[in-house]
């Protein structure tokens, strides 16, 4: 008889950021809001019905969709709601990614989007960046089976301009095209005002970097009514209850204090404009970053080394080894401006001491 392990799906995991329990440390490695989320949804939380708690939510996630609908001008039906965007990109890839051709994503990006592949079976292609980490939108207009870039991209926080991402979702009108926008509230324009003329694209956004609710893990896209209907039906299949009560409702406040997000996005833009100057005086050189985020490197500077020395501070960084082009960068998350103070002096430190 065969074993049970000669059947089991083996795929190489996605590696999470490194979720460090000190009192005293800096974290900049995961890209959160160094900020906390609306008083509203604090308030929400302190002063939440909690018989809601044990009944099911709305399988349809009201009156989340409606607000996130109301927030962008779009119908309801326009609108899918997921536990996180990686909760959403995963039933994308489930719901659309089908064909036997490949699909296309850049080879520096979000380093989930092959795991998905393997995991469903599905054939992608890598599509390098230039040697200025941009993408090159004539790549992707070979035969393929679907589309999926971030913009701004991640780990290198560059953002493509619209016309250019128009340009890739006009010439592949036969299937799905996703832009991820996680960080677009952090610089540049969305795509979600293309929808209306384009029924193949899809766009993503989440709750946790902006709007200060990565625990709440809440996640959307918004696409024609027969692509969130396709999605509907898969997720219907998979798991009606997805989004928990609590999530919904912090969701829905979160939205209404419109002027509390933007007044914290502008905090974290004005530090992040701050650091980067600070970073090019010490000879550090980086992508113009649009996002909450800085991918750096130095010329004469061993950033593991520097990643190791800051870890020892209990400063947290990020480091990638992967791909070989990228493994002496470091992506640096935005935090407060004392945090990004005390990263610069830390780092002015390590300089001096070679």
């Amino acid at each position: 008889m065969m074993h049970w392990e000669n059947f089991v799906r083996k795929v190489e995991p996605y590696s999470p950021g490194e979720q460090p329990q000190f009192d005293k440390m800096i974290k900049l490695n995961t890209n959160e809001n160094p900020y906390p989320p609306s008083p509203l949804v604090c308030s929400m939380i302190q002063n939440m019905d909690m018989d809601l708690l044990r009944r099911y939510p709305s399988p349809s996630v009201e009156p989340l969709v409606g607000k996130i609908a109301e927030y962008f001008g779009v119908k309801n039906s326009n609108v899918f709601v997921g536990v996180g965007s990686d909760d959403v990109i995963a039933m994308l890839f489930m719901t659309f990614f089908g064909s036997d051709k490949p699909i296309f994503f850049p080879d520096i990006t979000y380093s989930f989007y092959d795991v998905w592949a393997d995991m469903l079976n599905i054939p992608y292609e890598k599509k390098p960046l230039d040697k200025d980490f941009l993408i090159n939108v004539d790549d992707y207009k070979g035969e393929n089976g679907g589309i999926i870039f971030p913009n701004p991209n991640a780990p290198t926080g560059i953002f493509m301009p619209l016309d250019k991402v128009e340009e890739i979702i006009a010439v592949n009108r036969d299937i799905i095209v996703i832009v991820d926008e996680a960080y677009i509230d952090f610089g540049g324009i969305s795509a979600i005002s293309l929808i209306d003329k384009y029924d193949n694209l899809v766009v993503t956004q989440t709750f946790s970097k902006s709007r200060s609710l990565a625990g709440m893990r809440i996640g959307y896209c918004i696409g024609s009514e027969k692509v969130i209907k396709y999605l509907n039906d898969v997720k219907y299949s998979f798991n009606s209850y997805t989004m928990n009560q609590c999530a919904i409702m912090s969701g829905v406040a979160s939205i209404e204090d419109d002027e509390y997000f933007k007044e914290m996005c502008d905090k974290v833009v004005k530090t992040r404009e701050w650091v980067k100057k600070e970073l090019k005086s010490l000879g550090f050189e980086f992508p113009d970053s649009k996002s909450n985020f800085i991918f750096a490197t130095h010329p004469k500077i061993d950033c593991v080394d520097l990643f190791n020395w800051l870890r020892d501070e209990r400063i947290f960084v990020r480091h990638f080894s992967k791909p070989e082009r990228i493994n002496n960068y470091l992506r640096i998350t935005v935090g407060t401006d004392d945090e990004m103070r005390t990263f610069i002096n830390k780092v002015k430190e390590y300089i001096d001491m070679r």
